[in-house]
């Protein structure tokens, strides 16, 4: 059996326990939500970064396309006015070579 300075002693004691108890529990749940929004914070910065990444790649797709159907354009352009060129020069070819045969032909006695 207690005595009343005893009960009073131990349920001090209990008491000043559970306070350091919920003291630790207190530090213990700052210390890992504090860690946890800074987290956070990084994967929001990441998060950003990674769909600013995502719009330069597209954007830079879309130019890419561009100056590639650009240049498609450009060389099929280029490639007619070849084809233009060299048909002409055939024909101006057959044109010198059918005068040459005509003068040949009329320097002949």
């Amino acid at each position: 059996p207690m005595n009343r300075s005893e009960l009073i002693f131990a349920t001090a004691i209990i008491l000043f326990l559970a306070f350091l108890v919920g003291c630790f529990s207190f530090w213990l749940v700052n210390r890992l939500t504090g860690r946890s929004q800074e987290n956070m914070s990084d994967l929001d910065r990441l998060a950003q970064d990674l769909q600013k990444t995502e719009a330069e790649r597209d954007q830079a797709l879309m130019e890419l396309e561009r100056v590639t159907t650009q240049s498609a354009n450009t060389l099929q352009q280029k490639e007619a006015e070849l084809q233009a060129a060299m048909e002409g020069l055939r024909d101006a070819r057959q044109e010198a070579q059918g005068l040459r045969t005509h003068i040949e032909q009329q320097d002949k006695p």
